[in-house]
């Protein structure tokens, strides 16, 4: 049984039909490419599995169960986290302080209750661990790297033991360096079981980390293959109408 199984999704903007149809099925521990040119329907599918709103046909089901989302809230009920490109992270907090964000640690009781500040270092710590990053739990987030930050968001998603990571273009605008940092953290995630939605431009870290390629072409999936039996000619030529389907 899939993790997540969309069918038929489809949604429209008025008379702009911004996608058509798509279905796809991620099972857990998968990374999945989502490829396509600007305006071929990558973020709006994504948004739609993050809740952030509804399709305007299809089905979605995770686990097997039927799953309708009004909003954002919704999809983290049922394990689905997403990083946003710009990573939404207070430069003037800590790493643990970000991962803890809106959901902190208190301790005493009734109306003497304070942050729990060595709570949330030590758990974000451990996170920080098994993503086997370098990351320090009390730095502030405007003096790290950009694939420290990414960390960081990540672990936030760990910290509510998501099923499924929803990533949109987390290696642009980083150094090579950088780059291989993240791709790290996004294997640590396949190998905790947990699947991986990479939207990317980047053709060689997709083909370096997912299992499989999505494309995306005017609101159109035309693509739906293993990695190993693609290309990232193949890829070029779907994404740009050279090539039909695949």
């Amino acid at each position: 049984m899939a993790l997540l199984e969309l069918t038929n999704i489809s949604k429209h903007f008025g008379a702009i039909h911004a996608l058509n149809d798509v279905s796809v099925e991620i099972d857990a521990g998968q990374v999945i490419g989502l490829m396509g040119d600007n305006g071929a329907g990558k973020s709006t599918l994504v948004k739609i599995i993050a809740g952030n709103f509804p399709p305007t046909h299809g089905v979605m089901r995770m686990d097997g169960r039927e799953m309708v989302l009004h909003k954002p809230i919704d999809a983290r009920q049922h394990g689905i986290e997403i990083v946003y490109q710009d990573l939404a992270l207070c430069d003037n907090l800590t790493a643990a302080a970000n991962v803890y964000l809106g959901r902190e640690l208190r301790k005493g009781f009734g109306p003497f209750r304070v942050l729990d500040y060595q709570a949330m270092y030590r758990r974000a710590g451990e996170l920080f661990r098994e993503l086997k990053s370098e990351t320090r739990p009390r730095d502030y987030v405007k003096q790290m790297s950009g694939g420290q930050r990414q960390a960081v968001a990540i672990a936030r998603t760990m910290l509510s033991e998501a099923k499924i990571v929803l990533m949109d273009e987390p290696t642009a605008a980083i150094s090579v360096r950088q780059v291989a940092e993240v791709l790290n953290l996004i294997r640590h995630l396949r190998d905790r079981g947990i699947a991986v939605i990479l939207i990317s431009h980047r053709m060689p870290d997709v083909f370096g980390v997912a299992d499989r390629i999505i494309v995306m072409r005017r609101g159109n999936k035309v693509a739906d293959k293993f990695v190993a039996s693609s290309s990232p000619e193949e890829v070029t030529g779907l994404i740009t109408g050279a090539i039909e389907r695949a």
